[in-house]
């Protein structure tokens, strides 16, 4: 009995070694096998912008983990625009700095001889790459694979097909969404009902007007178009405001302005109207609250913010406004401040399109190009880019919102209605289409155009046009400049703004990080 005891329990032995190394052989067997370059693939991934500089930040935030998961598939990076190189070839023969064609640059990568399979990318070219046939549809393989586009909040979706003729051609992980924040604690001691969501633009403003009281020290405002300021005294402060009007400056050729019309002079007016009504702050009123007395103050990191400080009634904020009003309720105590009582609504619409409301940054669409050499691959990283574990991860950034609503969860320990993130269809903002941006890479000269528009939109802040006056003064300045860019499409331009620099006065050509115009000496 000992001796055939013996014999089972050394076959016990032997059989589980065996068990345990079989696994071991598979798996340096597999190993063997991806050494192999013949049994590896490359799966190349286009982004509009990067250099080798970068790279790494863009792996650890897209490809690092689907490499690990899927270790037979090498990832290239191929940037559409290499920001390393891009300042030293992208000069004119006047060494200004000149716009990049971007679309251009993405075309090559996707179109070359040795295309990228994916391609990532934002809102703003979407459009141009379904109507150019670059992108492959997404729909049958979502079908294919099971995949419910339910599972996605659906402005998001909605936005999507919008710009692609009512198909996908893309997806997105994440987004960055606004809202309009409210006071509840001065709506309470006002007596007034708060913001809803699906508010019109009008809507809002009439509430606006019931919340504005006092002044000095004691003013409260109601309504500022952003957190920093908002005063919509500077042309730059109502551009998420007025994005989803689609307003153009001049025609689709740049020879023509196209402002002086009821839908402009609308636009101007309502917020001058506002200004001029001290509905929302002006710019002294952000400083009102600085020491006169020459006396040491508490530091205080949120000085001039008035939303914050508990001034400004309702504001436009980003989803990341969250983590400034969190730090400064955890902060309150030390700072001596109170701590901001808030909650949010969706963004409010113009009722000419109703349920579009801020652009919405979707910068990380992924698409598969038509011309992928690796398109199973392909469609696998988009799927995982897109997958639920992907939003599980992505869920805990406190700057981007995840794309699919299961792992939309307000933040812990902190109580507001998340769902007014996602009520509205992203805009596009007004300049970013691959067109527009064409042409600005054409006729550099048309980012003087900028300068003469916050000429004319200061004047009527300044008391010095009316609106009218100020949209008839910029057309006809804006089409005489049309014409000198039209023959001149990037040298030195005269007479344009010699009522501002008192005549004589020669204007350089911006380059597209300037924000103003230099006169010649």
């Amino acid at each position: 009995m000992k001796k055939k005891a013996s014999r089972v329990r050394r076959w016990t032995l032997i059989g589980l070694a065996l068990s345990l190394f079989i696994p071991v052989l598979a798996a340096c067997s597999q190993s063997k096998d991806l050494n192999d370059p013949a049994n590896r693939r490359t799966l190349r991934i286009g982004t509009m912008y990067g250099s080798k500089q970068d790279e790494s930040y863009f792996r650890q935030q897209f490809t690092d983990l689907f490499e690990f998961s899927h270790p037979g598939i090498d990832i290239e990076i191929v940037p559409a625009v290499d920001w390393s190189q891009q300042q030293f070839d992208n000069m004119d023969e006047n060494g200004n700095y000149k716009q990049p064609d971007t679309l251009g640059k993405v075309k090559e990568i996707m179109t070359g001889s040795q295309p990228v399979d994916v391609m990532i990318f934002d809102y703003s070219l979407l459009s141009s790459l379904v109507n150019e046939n670059l992108l492959k549809q997404l729909d049958p393989m979502l079908k294919e694979d099971k995949i419910d586009v339910n599972a996605f909040v659906p402005t998001v979706i909605d936005g999507i097909r919008e710009q692609g003729n009512n198909n996908i051609y893309a997806l997105t992980p994440t987004f960055m969404p606004f809202a309009l924040y409210y006071n509840k604690k001065l709506f309470q001691q006002a007596g007034v009902t708060p913001p809803r969501d699906g508010m019109s633009w009008d809507d809002v403003f009439t509430l606006a007007k019931q919340m504005t009281k006092g002044t000095g020290k004691d003013a409260v405002f109601g309504f500022s178009f952003s957190q920093w300021g908002g005063s919509g005294e500077n042309y730059y402060d109502i551009q998420n405001f007025a994005a989803p009007l689609q307003l153009k400056l001049y025609d689709d050729k740049a020879e023509k302005m196209t402002v002086n019309t009821p839908q402009w002079q609308n636009l101007w007016q309502t917020v001058y109207d506002l200004y001029k009504a001290h509905v929302v702050p002006h710019q002294e009123d952000m400083n009102v609250d600085m020491p006169t007395d020459g006396k040491p103050q508490q530091y205080n990191p949120y000085q001039g913010r008035l939303f914050m400080n508990g001034r400004v009634a309702m504001t436009i904020g980003e989803y990341g406004m969250i983590n400034d009003i969190q730090q400064m309720n955890d902060n309150a105590d030390k700072l001596k401040i109170q701590k901001l009582d808030w909650d949010v609504v969706s963004v409010p619409f113009h009722s000419s399109v109703p349920g579009v409301g801020a652009p919405t940054n979707l910068s990380s669409l992924a698409g598969i190009n038509v011309k992928a050499q690796n398109q199973d691959d392909a469609w696998e990283f988009v799927k995982f880019m897109n997958g639920e574990e992907w939003a599980k991860l992505k869920s805990r950034s406190t700057y981007e919102m995840p794309a699919r609503t299961d792992f939309i969860k307000v933040r812990e320990g902190m109580n507001y209605n998340v769902k007014a993130f996602t009520e509205m269809k992203p805009a596009q903002m007004p300049g970013s289409s691959p067109a527009e941006q064409r042409l600005l890479q054409e006729k550099p000269n048309l980012n003087m155009m900028q300068q003469l528009v916050n000429q004319a939109y200061m004047s009527v802040f300044q008391g010095q046009r009316s609106v009218k006056e100020a949209l008839e003064y910029l057309d006809t300045k804006g089409n005489d400049l049309l014409q000198k860019i039209k023959t001149n499409p990037n040298g030195p331009i005269d007479g344009i703004f010699d009522d501002v620099y008192g005549g004589g006065g020669v204007v350089k050509p911006l380059d597209s990080a300037s924000a103003e115009a230099v006169p010649a000496k």
